[in-house]
């Protein structure tokens, strides 16, 4: 449970119709299975004691009687195991005599409280009346609370708070778990669930679950009635589902049996914290149960580039929404200005490809002609003839307006008013000229009248790697939200649709995709790029990893090197990591002055740096806490 991490699981015994005995050997065998697994929440179908498919046989106190003694024998059976679990099974009130469709809540042997089901269908009405307020039952030798109101909260884990709701209230138009969550705090909500299986309702089930966790905010484990149930009319697949935020981790259909994952309590808190949802209502009870603290195992997936969707048809459907959001910000920018031209630095690196890329389909959504894109390539002293050739054909096939403009001799002139010796290959050096090409470009889009679009990526932003009032400054910064890993895939799928209607284009995108990553500041060896970004500040794959989970998911840095070990197996050794996340907070902190005053650009995805709204960060803040967590790993 370190790190926030829980293992939780859903669980289908196979059982018997109305054999109590038997289904509560199922049961407590199930949860014994659970716990070797590690499992420390576990959730378990609707009316599973008994079988959800009695009937009439709900009436009779024969039932009721096996179902409590099923119950007094788990509880014996499971004494030892540290192991929450709610069960399903029908349960006769002390005070009105009705009989309810309950959970049961119980862990070390003790039962902690029945949760009454709300609302039951119209044909459970005939057996099970709906839920009234606080009441309790007799059972194993005591009276217990039973009440629908009431959420359960690990003393030890203050993130790990839990609802119960039952099959049907997962899709009702006023869900429980909204209350359990929203005045409860619950972040983990159990489901105990009998619907039967009819072609669609999985579909139905998967959606409603992963949408209702990101809707609240929550993980959410179903687990619903399977094999074993009667198949008089219906048939019951025990679709077992676990998701998180809008994200399924694990699921399970036609088999008896776990799924497993583990949820994310920590990160699901914070969520709600940064919601500031004001709970509104009568307060929820909260009952209090002690879990032993332990490390857990993690098994869910973890995405390597989390900015990346790992499935071919939703990345490529991603990639040109991308586009497309990129486009449509950039066209009202130039429709306000009233521009006449989009100019563009470009280099024929990656960054600037894909901002001429967005520019010419930009001029394609106002009718304009591509020409309206004014491309200016700028060689100086690092650049090779290989990206310079790249940047030329790139204009020339998107039908741009193509102007070279040596610095060479403008930045020796500078060089020489500053006292800059050519041979002193430091900062100064490479930073002149980044900012010659920019005087440039502005000079050239007032020239022109033309609005100058900037190239660097959000990777490029958090790390600082940007010329302050270089390549930093622009009028409209259409990379902004869009990190390194993600460039790489957005200039790769229009190399792929531009594959039949322009072959020497996708070529050429193709050319700039192997091209390795450089600012080329520095001058080429042998007419090769002799600066590779990757080599001085770290691999952009684990810097975006970090960005991802460090800011948009607010992990501390231990949580962020434990996930970014996991997520990238060997592909890299535990030191190297270590050291690349010591440089991305270092960077992260150091470099906020220039995002400070970072130039529009328009958000394409949950995270952006932008100053106005959705990074408040003081540009003076010291990461020495950060650093000391790494430290003391």
């Amino acid at each position: 449970m370190k790190d926030g991490f829980v293992k939780v699981a859903a669980g289908t015994p196979a059982i018997r119709v109305a054999d109590c005995r038997y289904n509560a050997e199922q049961i407590f065998t199930l949860m014994r299975k659970a716990d070797e697994e590690g499992v420390r929440v576990l959730c378990l179908p609707e009316l599973c004691m008994t079988g959800a498919t009695c009937g009439d046989l709900f009436r009779q106190e024969t039932l009721l009687r096996g179902a409590r003694e099923g119950l007094a024998t788990v509880l014996e059976a499971t004494k030892n195991l540290d192991v929450l679990t709610v069960l399903g099974l029908p349960v006769r009130c002390a005070q009105d005599k009705l009989v309810y469709d309950c959970a049961a809540v119980i862990h070390a042997g003790r039962l902690l409280w029945l949760v009454p089901k709300r609302e039951p269908t119209q044909t459970q009405r005939r057996w099970f009346a709906p839920a009234a307020g606080e009441r309790t039952a007799l059972l194993c030798g005591r009276e217990v609370a039973m009440d629908a109101e009431a959420v359960f909260a690990c003393t030890r884990m203050p993130s790990l708070v839990i609802g119960v709701d039952f099959g049907e209230e997962l899709w009702s138009p006023r869900p429980s778990a909204a209350r359990l969550c929203g005045r409860g705090g619950a972040t983990l909500m159990l489901n105990l669930s009998a619907t039967p299986e009819i072609v669609g309702q999985a579909d139905f089930r998967r959606a409603m679950t992963t949408t209702q966790s990101a809707r609240l905010n929550c993980a959410y484990v179903c687990a619903c009635a399977g094999e074993g149930e009667s198949t008089t009319d219906l048939v019951f697949s025990g679709h077992d589902l676990i998701a998180e935020n809008g994200d399924l981790l694990a699921e399970r259909r036609f088999a008896a049996g776990l799924t497993v994952s583990e949820v994310d309590t920590d990160y699901l808190a914070s969520l709600r914290v940064r919601e500031q949802a004001a709970a509104t209502g009568a307060p929820v009870q909260r009952v209090e149960f002690t879990l032993d603290l332990s490390k857990t195992v993690l098994t869910r997936h973890v995405s390597p580039a989390p900015f990346i969707p790992e499935d071919e048809q939703e990345r490529a459907h991603r990639c040109s929404e991308i586009l497309c959001i990129a486009a449509m910000g950039l066209k009202k920018r130039l429709e306000h200005t009233r521009a006449d031209k989009a100019v563009i630095g470009l280099s024929g690196g990656l960054d600037s490809t894909l901002a001429i890329l967005t520019t010419a389909l930009t001029m394609q959504m106002m009718g304009r002609p591509a020409s309206d894109v004014v491309a200016v390539t700028m060689p100086c002293f690092g650049t090779t003839e290989r990206t310079k050739s790249n940047a030329e054909t790139l204009a020339e096939r998107l039908g741009a307006t193509l102007m070279k403009i040596d610095i060479s001799a403008a930045v020796r002139q500078h060089f020489k008013d500053i006292g800059q010796s050519m041979e002193q290959h430091d900062v100064t050096f490479e930073n002149a000229q980044a900012r010659e090409r920019t005087q440039v470009l502005m000079d050239v889009g007032n020239r022109v009248n033309g609005l100058v679009v900037g190239t660097g990526d959000m990777s490029e932003l958090a790390l600082g790697w940007a010329t302050y009032n270089g390549d930093h400054m622009s009028m409209y910064d259409v990379n902004a939200s869009i990190p390194k890993t993600l460039v790489r895939h957005l200039v790769a799928h229009v190399a792929r649709e531009k594959e039949r209607e322009d072959e020497h284009l996708s070529a050429v995108l193709r050319d700039i995709l192997d091209t390795p990553v450089s600012p080329e500041l520095l001058p080429a060896v042998a007419g090769k790029i002799s600066q590779k970004t990757e080599d001085l500040v770290g691999p952009y794959e684990l810097h975006d990893f970090f960005l991802y989970y460090a800011v948009r998911r607010g992990y501390s840095p231990a949580k962020v090197y434990r996930l970014a070990l996991y997520a990238m197996g060997r592909r890299y050794e535990d030191k190297t990591v270590l050291k690349w996340l010591k440089t991305f907070y270092r960077r992260f902190f150091a470099q906020q002055f220039k995002r400070s005053c970072c130039a529009d650009g328009p958000k394409v995805g949950s995270l952006t740096l932008s100053p106005r709204g959705d990074l408040v960060m003081p540009s003076d803040a010291v990461s020495a806490l950060w650093l000391d967590e790494l430290e003391n790993l």
